[in-house]
């Protein structure tokens, strides 16, 4: 199998997958350990978030499935297209959690997908009292 990790440190699993541009790209058996085959270091108008065109570079590798700790259902349903598998969980460990898909075990559930795509800042509520 091959799977691509978001991976914005190259090192551990990190979330919000349409807006990642730093991938690990490893293969395995399910037998022995993942073997890393290759990194993506995506500009930012390559992210998928931004990126809307059917030939980005992740489509292009021949993916089973890619492994990130969060993803919209925009993102999940835009992949399966291409055939690729998202695989969302809480656990940091690349190696670890391609083991566990290639060998059809189960990931640790992940958090709830956080929708919000405005920039960060502060967010600026009314109180009761205020016209």
């Amino acid at each position: 199998m091959r799977i691509a990790v978001t991976s914005q440190n190259f090192r551990t699993i990190t979330g919000h997958a349409g807006k990642s541009r730093r991938f690990l790209i490893l293969e395995a058996d399910g037998v022995t350990d993942p073997i890393e085959i290759d990194r993506l270091d995506l500009p930012m108008d390559l992210s998928l978030h931004e990126y809307h065109g059917d030939d980005h570079p992740l489509f292009e590798l021949q993916l089973d499935a890619i492994v990130t700790q969060s993803a919209g259902q925009g993102f999940i349903q835009r992949l399966s297209r291409h055939g690729i598998r998202v695989h969302t969980t809480s656990a940091t460990d690349p190696i670890e959690a391609v083991n566990a898909i290639a060998a059809g075990t189960s990931l640790p559930v992940a958090a709830p997908h956080d929708h919000d795509h405005a920039p960060d800042r502060q967010r600026m509520t009314l109180s009761p009292d205020t016209h």
